[in-house]
């Protein structure tokens, strides 16, 4: 097994360095929609085809409405209509939900739009982050992803590779990691697929209870993000943040966010849940599926809660 890269940290000429690689490999030809352009029709037929079973997996975690040490700014779900002890015994009455949310917290799965990293004073593309206004996102919204995201999806677990139940807070993975994955696993990633990377950060999360992962997670060494702009992948997802803290950057503290939405166009998928999907690829035997995103269609945002469905 490879190197783990914990201990290689970038410097700020290394990370800019790299920046440029992954930008230059990675978005040739692609136009307004980022890496969602590597998603053709033909590649959605061809994603189509990995149906083969019929199962469906939810890839999305429950909402998490308690505050917790992940979750300071809990999502607000209150009863508005009929409740028990205020339903009339005759005619019609309706119970009815209030939700509301911060999007892009630490403990619910959510979609980061291209306009969500501003970094060096602009968006993706170079596009002017005064785009961003009070009144929402004129440019590069979730709007993108309106027609939903619908591909191919090829799982990677990393726990299973290193044979553990998961990745302790800081712990990083490297491309070769990823390389070494799909050889163990029996599949390769290819252009215009959702790659989902698995740290575990679900199944400790469970069994150990929440923590500040804020300041401590499991994810993806900036590095390994040339593994997926090699690959032209389309849409990142992992069941933390895909970015590990303490980041291993000097002066950014989400390298690759900065790397995969602003120098790339790769929407994120953050803070999903794989514990229903590992064993159900395991035990049929392959790790690439049909998978269907559906964004809220919420006007200039900077993201949307999600629920990924992979079909196998």
């Amino acid at each position: 097994m490879a190197d783990r890269p914990e201990a290689l940290r970038l410097g700020a000429a290394e990370f800019r360095e790299l920046y440029e690689r992954v930008r230059r490999t990675a978005t040739g030809g692609m136009g307004g929609r980022g890496a969602l352009d590597t998603m053709t029709p033909q590649r959605v037929v061809a994603a189509a085809r990995e149906v083969r079973s019929g199962l469906r997996v939810s890839l999305a975690a429950p909402v998490e409405t308690h505050t917790g040490p992940d979750n300071p700014e809990p999502a607000g779900h209150r009863m508005t209509g009929a409740v028990a002890g205020a339903i009339e015994p005759g005619g019609l009455q309706f119970a009815r939900d209030h939700f509301d949310m911060n999007v892009h917290g630490d403990a619910d799965s959510h979609l980061d739009a291209l306009c969500h990293v501003i970094y060096d004073g602009t968006l993706y593309g170079g596009t002017d982050a005064s785009s961003v206004t009070p009144q929402g996102a004129e440019a590069l919204s979730v709007a993108l992803a309106r027609d939903g995201i619908v591909g191919r999806g090829v799982l990677l677990d990393i726990p299973r590779l290193r044979g553990v139940s998961w990745l302790e807070p800081g712990e990083q993975v490297s491309a070769a990691e990823l390389a070494e994955a799909e050889a163990a696993q029996g599949v390769r990633v290819g252009e215009g697929d959702l790659l989902f990377v698995r740290v575990g950060h679900r199944r400790r999360r469970t069994e150990l209870g929440p923590w500040e992962s804020a300041t401590a997670r499991a994810g993806l060494h900036p590095g390994a993000m040339e593994f997926l702009a090699e690959r032209r992948v389309a849409v990142l997802g992992g069941d933390g943040n895909n970015d590990a803290a303490p980041s291993a950057t000097e002066g950014v503290d989400f390298p690759v966010h900065v790397l995969a939405v602003h120098a790339m166009g790769v929407h994120l998928l953050d803070y999903l849940q794989f514990e229903d999907l590992a064993p159900v690829c395991e035990q049929e035997g392959r790790w690439s599926f049909l998978c269907v995103v559906a964004p809220l269609r919420l006007p200039r945002a900077t993201g949307s809660p999600v629920n990924p469905i992979a079909v196998l």
